[in-house]
């Protein structure tokens, strides 16, 4: 693992990434600024299998009116990873989140937006009690809360009406590589083995998107490899003994309409249970949206301004 740098030695110079952060546990995350700091912050969270990278397009749109913050989720790009699976836990990702928030702007409450397992874990840590101070609003894309998942699983188990199986059945088809996720030494060899470089033709293919220069990155497979460890770390916990986590920020969900790998109704119909402030959103693409950067951007500008 990387060893952090002496605290205090990070300024986040706008451009000059990466800087670094220790989490609280001492993993180091690195993070990476644009834009002007007198400008609202915005805190942009990837997902699996990217790095701050993903948002290349979405920041470079909001660094004209925000000062922007990713950073690389632990496992992934230039941090660092945790010295075993419980590392990966959702408790430790929402610390991580906290301590850029409280690194980058000490002053004030960051917007927050995530995609994919970076909108999972911000999830926890927009209803974590931390939230009230530290974050303004939150933009969820393509990432429910595990916890709400659980429960959303479980109600439709219960009722077992026509409609509740049917969404039981897309979601369960949906998601099948979480499963194979689970099956030990097979998912993290099949990412270093050829996915890694096959994974640009398959967004294209799959996604309809095209990876712009320098994505995925260099570290994509070992990013891969290790990233698996969030779905070992929180899948079968958070969905066999969910929690009530409710949000204690106004919330954006942006849904795409063609995702595929959270359905809708997944992502969305009891989410009002969840979420007292709630503003819904839909715009057309796929899962990996976010690497054309515009429609994404402009709901999180047009979001994060009503917050103010």
């Amino acid at each position: 693992m990387t060893r952090p740098p002496a605290p205090g030695t990070a300024d986040f110079a706008p451009g000059a990434g990466p800087e670094y952060v220790a989490a609280p546990d001492g993993v180091p995350i690195a993070v990476y600024t644009d834009g002007d700091r007198s400008r609202p912050p915005v805190l942009l969270v990837h997902g699996f299998p990217d790095t701050h990278r993903a948002w290349d397009a979405v920041a470079a749109a909001l660094a004209t009116d925000h000062y922007v913050v990713r950073y690389d989720v632990r496992g992934a790009g230039a941090s660092g990873r945790p010295a075993s699976l419980a590392g990966y836990h959702l408790d430790r990702l929402a610390d991580d989140l906290f301590a850029v928030a409280d690194a980058v702007s000490p002053g004030r409450p960051v917007h927050l937006a995530g995609h994919d397992w970076g909108s999972i874990q911000a999830w926890h840590a927009a209803t974590d009690p931390r939230a009230a101070m530290r974050i303004a609003s939150y933009t969820t894309i393509s990432g429910p809360c595990l916890d709400h998942v659980g429960f959303w699983f479980r109600d439709r188990l219960t009722r077992r009406s026509p409609r509740d199986l049917a969404s039981l059945g897309l979601q369960s088809a949906l998601s099948w590589y979480v499963w194979v996720f689970q099956v030990p030494m097979l998912p993290p060899l099949a990412w270093r083995l050829g996915l890694a470089r096959a994974w640009p033709g398959l967004l294209r293919l799959l996604e309809g998107v095209t990876p712009r220069d320098g994505l995925p990155a260099a570290t994509l497979a070992a990013d891969a490899a290790h990233g698996i460890g969030l779905y070992r770390a929180n899948m079968r916990q958070r969905l066999l003994h969910p929690s009530e986590r409710h949000a204690l920020v106004p919330v954006q969900l942006i849904t795409v309409t063609g995702d595929h790998y959270v359905s809708p109704a997944l992502a969305g119909s009891d989410l009002d249970r969840w979420a007292s402030d709630l503003t819904r959103r839909t715009i057309p693409g796929t899962h990996w949206s976010i690497l054309e950067g515009t429609p994404v951007a402009e709901a999180i500008r047009e979001f994060a301004g009503r917050q103010a």
